[in-house]
């Protein structure tokens, strides 16, 4: 495994994206994608120190690439998740077949990381907080908090990424997107069967 190898998983393994390790070493997220990728020329000292520090990790094993003595690396809770081409093919009958990557996450509880799979979104109604191609990290269950983003079904075809806004009667939800030029949908009374929830959003992982 080579430095720059280390570098990415272990920030795929945090769940920290390109400009967030960039901004607390004090590079920019290009430079982050760089050393990604095996261009660690530029890496001096007080960048390893800093960048240690956010990937929690020796600085010893940046300077080598020697992950022997560092059990941080791979840790023993991370997960192999499956990462979905698009969100409709990740609760298909046949999801397997729309596999295209794994990726390593850390889930304390087992039975949280068996219903947990990540999607990569196409379209920009989430945008700015999800972008076309970012991914989500989606838990699987039958219920979204008011609030939260979550997976849903609407008329057992159409899979949409959406926030949901409940009514204090209970009487109506909203899907809304965070994109203002996208309409919110409305569904009262027994349009409410329209509506399947598959799972609530727990994490958008960006990489560029």
């Amino acid at each position: 495994m080579n430095i720059g190898d280390i570098i990415k998983l272990q920030r795929k393994k945090l769940g920290l994206t390109l400009e967030q390790v960039g901004n607390a070493v004090g590079v920019s997220k290009t430079t982050v994608r760089k050393w990604e990728i095996g261009y660690i020329e530029n890496l001096k000292r007080d960048k390893i120190e800093n960048l240690a520090k956010v990937l929690h990790i020796s600085p010893v094993t940046l300077i080598t690439g020697n992950v022997e003595n560092n059990s941080n690396i791979i840790p023993q809770k991370a997960k192999m998740i499956p990462v979905y081409e698009s969100v409709s093919a990740g609760f298909g009958a046949y999801a397997d077949n729309y596999i295209v990557d794994y990726m390593p996450l850390i889930i304390n509880c087992e039975e949280e990381a068996k219903n947990t799979i990540c999607i990569k979104v196409s379209g920009d109604s989430m945008y700015p907080k999800i972008e076309d191609g970012d991914i989500i990290q989606v838990l699987k269950q039958p219920y979204v908090d008011n609030g939260r983003v979550g997976v849903f079904l609407i008329d057992g075809e159409n899979a949409v990424v959406k926030k949901a806004v409940y009514s204090d009667k209970g009487d109506c939800i909203e899907l809304h997107s965070f994109n203002p030029e996208y309409k919110t949908r409305k569904f009262e009374g027994n349009e409410i069967d329209r509506i399947c929830v598959l799972g609530m959003v727990k994490k958008v992982i960006k990489d560029i």
